[in-house]
């Protein structure tokens, strides 16, 4: 009699599919996030030397675009993740797990920033910019968490940054 621990090749099949696609959904999340974080520290440069408005602006909104598809990269991992076994101890489940909850932490600061930002009037008090000040470190260590979560899945999958596949452009 088979014990309950073994399985039919058919559910071996699924999961290794749903694996394989959870492999896939973190190497997307890997790469969005890595542009994501590419793009918010340049946009933080151009601010620094005091490049003029409209390259600042325009650097802006292409990071805006950035967190945009880092966000819908967090979900579409969390619809794989929920296909996948939680059984799961391979080494680069729990790295994407942590770039995803990292990923996931960035997006919740950076939002708590632009939400607080937006409701700064024109009548506000020095505790209000002190928390307002307090909100943005909050975001840089959230990204500076999502750059050290970005390291250890690239550590542990180099592969996913597509480095070493030939260059081919579409026009």
């Amino acid at each position: 009699m088979a014990s309950s621990k073994e399985r039919s090749p058919s559910t071996r099949s699924r999961e290794l599919a749903a694996t394989n696609a959870l492999r896939a959904q973190a190497d997307r999340l890997f790469r969005d996030a890595t542009e994501c974080v590419r793009q918010r520290e340049r946009y933080a440069r151009l601010v620094d030397v005091g490049a003029q408005d409209a390259e600042q602006a325009a650097a802006l909104r292409v990071a805006c675009l950035c967190d945009e598809v880092l966000l819908g990269s967090v979900k579409n991992y969390e619809t794989a993740a929920s296909g996948v076994s939680s059984r799961s101890q391979l080494e680069w489940v729990q790295r994407a797990n942590a770039l995803w909850h990292a990923s996931r932490e960035y997006q919740r600061r950076h939002q708590e920033c632009d939400q607080r930002s937006r409701q700064l009037g024109a009548n506000h008090s020095a505790s209000h910019l002190g928390e307002l000040a307090l909100q943005y470190d909050l975001e840089a260590s959230a990204l500076l968490a999502l750059r050290m979560a970005l390291v250890s899945y690239q550590n542990c999958c180099p592969d996913a940054e597509l480095k070493d596949r030939p260059q081919t452009f579409v026009a």
